[in-house]
């Protein structure tokens, strides 16, 4: 039985982690928000829909959604339907950065000192959009 080892100097071997972990990222995103579009059905399927489907630009949020990390965690306690979409979300939203850090710790192992400058400026900047965006007063409404 041949066993498989990864060889970091082969790209082929990066770009196959590094599929892997997008794809996986995209298919578990698509299965919880798939679970909350079922909670969603199954709670609300003898409601008025024309309630969820009215756009009003006057209503920010547009409707009653959990909108921080903490009225998300509340929510998924209870199966909230919103919350458990809005955490496939997340996972969406957070497998590129995965895929950013990774690349970063590949490139570290290689040893490929260009590459990690690169990797880390641009993890940097992803991170720091996505942490200091809610201490911006413009995006707080």
């Amino acid at each position: 039985m041949e066993s498989k080892t990864v060889n970091l100097k082969d790209p082929n071997s990066m770009n196959k982690i590094l599929g892997i972990i997008l794809r996986a990222g995209v298919v578990l995103s698509g299965i919880i928000i798939a679970i909350g579009t079922i909670l969603f059905v199954a709670n609300h399927s003898l409601d008025d829909t024309s309630v969820y489907l009215a756009y009003n630009p006057g209503l920010i949020p547009h409707g009653n959604f959990p909108v921080s990390l903490a009225s998300i965690a509340t929510g998924l306690g209870s199966l909230d339907p919103f919350s458990v979409i809005e955490l496939g979300f997340l996972v969406l939203l957070a497998t590129p950065v995965a895929r950013v850090a990774l690349s970063l710790l590949l490139f570290a192992a290689e040893k490929d000192r260009m590459y990690v400058y690169l990797t880390a400026a641009v993890l940097a900047i992803l991170l720091f959009s996505i942490l200091a965006t809610p201490l911006i007063p413009l995006f707080n409404g």
